[in-house]
């Protein structure tokens, strides 16, 4: 008999803070998505709603710790990432630098998007980042083309797919740290 266990604390953070920016439509379809799954809670981490110093200061100042709270308390993530410039924001990188042992033994997904190649360069690039801070980022992604509409089904698909296999990343691991301290 399978044990119930309690949802995934995952974070959704949305990357851009461009004036006239996608990140919410997309983070807002996102959070549709998640919200139809009862295996994850969610918390949205929407960059512009913290006050972050425009230079990496050398204390922690209080946005700083703020931030890197609620990527402690989560268990999860899923990235909304533009793409710009074949990469991600400077603010994403910056806001990803304010945490460190924070993000250690979770796992990352990504939503993207843009044109063309609909944000998987800012991902690839991502995951690079993600992996220096020991995270698991997931195999399959969503890629949102913005010439077209956000929530096709094949995004659908992809969506579904790429949190399946979140959670039981996020889930396995949780037991992992249950049972002995992640170690670096």
């Amino acid at each position: 008999m399978a044990v119930a266990m309690a949802p995934l604390r995952l974070a959704l953070l949305i990357g851009s803070t461009r004036e006239g920016r996608a990140g919410p439509t997309v983070g807002d379809w996102c959070v549709e998505v998640l919200g139809e799954r009862d295996d994850i809670e969610v918390e949205v981490l929407d960059l512009l709603d913290f006050s972050f110093p425009a230079r990496f200061p050398a204390e922690p100042t209080e946005e700083m710790c703020r931030f890197a709270g609620a990527i402690e308390r989560a268990e999860g993530f899923v990235v909304v990432t533009p793409e710009y410039n074949a990469g991600y924001p400077a603010a994403l990188k910056q806001a990803i630098d304010y945490a460190y042992d924070e993000w250690h033994a979770k796992p990352v997904g990504f939503v993207s998007y843009g044109l063309r190649t609909r944000g998987r360069l800012a991902v690839a690039a991502l995951r690079c980042v993600f992996v220096e801070l020991r995270t698991v980022t997931m195999r399959d992604e969503v890629g949102i083309d913005m010439s077209g509409p956000c929530g096709t089904p094949a995004q659908v698909g992809a969506a579904s797919a790429m949190l399946d296999e979140l959670v039981w990343w996020g889930l396995a691991l949780r037991e992992a740290k249950q049972r002995r301290s992640f170690v670096v």
